[in-house]
């Protein structure tokens, strides 16, 4: 009797070119990949090396790879928004590497050790002026002094920091970590002129003899809104009034204060009235799923005992009596009135609507153009219309974060150092992005973000101690640890244990792996096994 196969499987054709297999059509090679977590910071931070030399303990090597982008990691490490952590690509696994809390237990070390800024650079006798102190002119002046050239900073204000130092209070961002990072900046070797107001860009430039200027004066004006019949003098805007209690000028408010909009710089105000023992109501048009605040800093003020009053606008004040409409959200998620009101009782009213920029500076100028804000246009050098003017920052049309300024400071340092030289700065081609999906994680740990200590309610809601703690070594050092290494070897030698050919060779620490093509048969074991998608496998004519 005849027996008849019911293997239903084809016999292979090694003349098909799909995947690796006997006719080697693919052949691995190394290759670095773009992590999540660099592609999201605005600064442009190579998060991944400085967390790989912390998880070595190497933490002064950590600091200077770190600065190398971001010249003010205990700063970042307080007030960034973190958006790294938010690509991160642990959030699919548990939760995200806790990145700011490493980068500001590294600026604290750099601070406690008094660690300079390490750089060799040819002096190129080029002179920039950079007119505000600010984030994004620091970083300027930083990113420039690296590349060689001279610089001076001048600012309007009695000290250095720009909003750091007049827009985010101190419970957040202590003054001495502020300072000490500025000081840093300034033992480079560059100038900063306090106490200097600016009249004249361009007669400046001459008298200064400035090859280029930068300019970053931020946005510094409240933004008004008409209330029928309110009392002036109850009134102030939050830029203002932070500025006035950072300069130990805070205005008496009264027992009641009602902080109007939803903003961050809302949250600074209303928590900062707090600690000067006010009630404080804050009143948002939206509800807070839609204020444009971050949710902790919500939570935070809640937890302080400030009081909201969601989808409500201020229809009119008499006395101390406000009279509030209730909105509506439609279907577009915006506030529609209802023609419905209510009453609460306050004694003034702090206005966080949002901030413009003085354009007296600017308006002088030929060919600088202006949005309806005053934020001035540049172009994609940072560059405005007027030759070798440059602007970034708060005055540029942008989200108005420490990050971001500083990001568009080394981005701006760039372009000049280019626009200084004759040339024009292109950028880096970016490699690709290697998003979970992507990693062959043939391991899996139980491995939680760790909690950075807080301070009680109760007790930080009356002074302006720091609200939020710092991670010890042995935290900072776990949460290094954490990191997946999306996109680059990190040399933990599973390819090398999963070769079946020995065809891969390791060359030693920093120095990554070899592979001999001659005993290679693509046969993928390594990049398969790989975890953080250091390996491609590619065409042969490739390899």
């Amino acid at each position: 009797m005849r027996h008849t196969s019911n293997d239903m499987t084809l016999p292979p054709d090694l003349t098909v070119k799909k995947g690796s297999g006997a006719v080697r059509s693919k052949f691995p090679i190394y290759s670095n990949s773009l992590p999540p977590c660099n592609h999201a910071c605005p600064t442009g931070s190579n998060i991944q090396e400085w967390l790989g030399l912390a998880q070595e303990e190497e933490y002064e090597a950590a600091f200077q790879a770190l600065i190398k982008n971001n010249p003010m990691p205990a700063i970042h490490g307080r007030v960034c928004y973190h958006p790294c952590e938010s690509a991160c690509n642990r959030n699919d696994v548990d939760q995200s590497v806790s990145i700011h809390a490493v980068e500001r237990y590294l600026g604290d070390q750099a601070i406690e050790h008094k660690w300079p800024v390490r750089f060799e650079a040819k002096h190129s006798g080029k002179r920039v002026l950079i007119i505000g102190a600010g984030p994004s002119g620091l970083a300027t002046a930083y990113h420039l002094k690296r590349k060689g050239h001279d610089v001076e900073i001048r600012d309007s204000a009695p000290m250095a920091g720009g909003m750091m130092h007049f827009g985010i209070p101190a419970y957040r961002l202590p003054r001495k970590v502020l300072d000490q990072e500025i000081q840093r900046i300034e033992d480079m070797g560059i100038k900063i002129v306090l106490n200097t107001k600016v009249e004249s860009i361009l007669a400046e430039k001459v008298s200064g003899q400035f090859d280029a200027v930068f300019l970053a004066i931020g946005a510094h004006i409240g933004r008004g809104v008409d209330i029928p019949n309110a009392d002036p003098e109850k009134v102030t805007d939050a830029v203002s009034y932070l500025r006035d209690v950072e300069l130990g000028k805070a205005p008496k408010l009264g027992k009641v204060v009602v902080v109007y909009g939803g903003g961050n710089t809302a949250m600074d105000a209303a928590r900062t009235a707090k600690r000067f023992g006010a009630q404080v109501k804050v009143v948002y048009r939206r509800d807070r799923a839609n204020m444009p605040a971050h949710d902790f800093e919500c939570v935070e003020a809640m937890e302080e005992g400030i009081e909201f009053h969601w989808q409500r606008t201020i229809h009119q004040i008499d006395g101390q009596q406000f009279t509030l409409e209730k909105m509506a959200i439609d279907a577009e998620g915006k506030p529609q009135p209802t023609g419905e009101f209510e009453t609460l009782q306050a004694d003034s009213l702090i206005l966080a609507l949002g901030q413009n920029i003085d354009t007296k500076l600017t308006k002088a100028i030929p060919d600088v153009e202006h949005k309806w804000d005053g934020s001035v246009v540049v172009n994609d050098n940072m560059m405005t219309g007027y030759k070798g003017l440059f602007a970034g920052g708060d005055m540029v049309p942008c989200d108005r974060t420490v990050t971001i300024a500083v990001g568009h400071g080394k981005k701006a340092a760039a372009n000049i150092d280019a626009f200084l030289k004759g040339r024009i700065f292109t950028k880096v081609e970016k490699t690709p992005l290697i998003k979970l999906d992507k990693l062959h994680l043939w391991y899996k740990t139980d491995a939680e973000q760790s909690e950075q200590p807080a301070t009680d309610p109760v007790e930080r809601r009356t002074n302006f101690d720091e609200v939020l703690g710092g991670l010890t070594e042995q935290e900072a050092l776990y949460e290094a640890q954490r990191c997946y290494s999306c996109g680059n070897c990190f040399e933990c030698n599973g390819c090398l244990a999963a070769c079946p050919h020995g065809a891969i060779t390791y060359l030693g620490k920093g120095k990554g792996y070899k592979v001999d093509y001659d005993k290679c048969t693509g046969c993928n074991a390594c990049y398969s096994q790989c975890p953080c998608h250091a390996i491609e496998m590619v065409a042969a004519e490739q390899a």
